[in-house]
């Protein structure tokens, strides 16, 4: 069998299986399961098993640490944020879009490694986001908006806190070591792969994450679609009520809901990271 087919075939079961047993692990809705095959497939078919085994590594950091203090986090923040704990089409799009882009690129134009930094970089920057919303809303300092400095209850977009950014650049770092290690890995299953000519992925990865997730947090204090509660008149991602019932429309851009910020600020990640990329090798 053609080694490009193979690939696309290996991709389409190993995302089925891990989509079905992240739907059973209720870390996937039944629309999510069908994102991360429609990624994962990209990611593996077309970048290869180092692009695809670091978006396996970015789910299972994500419902790892999105179990961490669950119900403290939900009695924080939950009516804030627009969808739980369980990824659906749209989240799963939004985080691995861009990298499933740059992977079809990247088989097009295999001699182009800058398409690779973007990779680590739109994934540095979902994960890094990831970590700082599900460790950063536990702060014991209040969050400051990143664009006044105000302090904002738990969970608001755009808030910031100590916690959540030392998060963000862990997260970053986080999938730069994965990177890392899988290269090694490659190595030592393939004699004569160049694996010292990677030493800049973690300065890549930690910077486009970073980079990306602040990004994030700027978008969602300025163009993010915000509403507010019927009853409470409390700030939140989410259109609709507990009830059904449409929230009233508070600011930012009708069409900018949090998928469309996370799919932004990925591809901005991916930019920062390509940028740093060439001013480097």
């Amino acid at each position: 069998m053609n080694p490009e087919i193979l690939r696309l075939v290996a991709g389409l079961v190993l995302s089925s299986i891990i989509g079905v047993v992240a739907y059973r692990k209720q870390a996937l809705s039944k629309s999510g399961v069908w994102g991360a095959i429609i990624t994962g497939t990209a990611i593996f078919g077309f970048g290869g098993w180092t692009w695809g085994l670091t978006l396996m590594a970015f789910f299972v950091y994500g419902t790892l640490l999105s179990r961490f203090k669950e119900k403290q986090k939900e009695h924080l923040a939950a009516e804030k944020f627009e969808k739980g704990s369980r990824r659906d089409l749209g989240q799963a799009l939004a985080n691995g879009g861009v990298g499933a882009v740059l992977a079809v690129l990247y088989f097009l134009n295999p001699a182009s490694q800058w398409l690779f930094a973007g990779f680590i970089g739109a994934m540095a920057t979902v994960n890094a986001d990831t970590w700082a919303t599900e460790l950063g809303v536990l702060s014991k300092q209040g969050p400051r908006l990143i664009t006044s400095g105000r302090r904002v209850p738990p969970g608001t977009s755009g808030g910031i806190t100590v916690l959540g950014t030392l998060a963000t650049t862990l997260g970053g770092l986080a999938i730069g070591l994965t990177v890392w290690g899988l290269v090694l890995g490659r190595a030592w299953l393939q004699p004569g792969t160049n694996w010292a000519g990677y030493w800049w992925v973690l300065s890549v990865a930690t910077l486009g994450g970073l980079v990306g997730s602040l990004s994030d947090s700027l978008m969602g204090a300025t163009v993010q679609a915000m509403y507010s509660q019927a009853g409470t008149g409390k700030e939140t991602e989410k259109k609709l009520d507990s009830q059904g019932q449409p929230n009233v429309f508070r600011r930012g851009w009708p069409f900018m809901n949090n998928d469309a910020v996370n799919f932004c600020s990925s591809a901005i990640g991916a930019a920062a990271a390509i940028v740093l990329y060439l001013l480097l090798v």
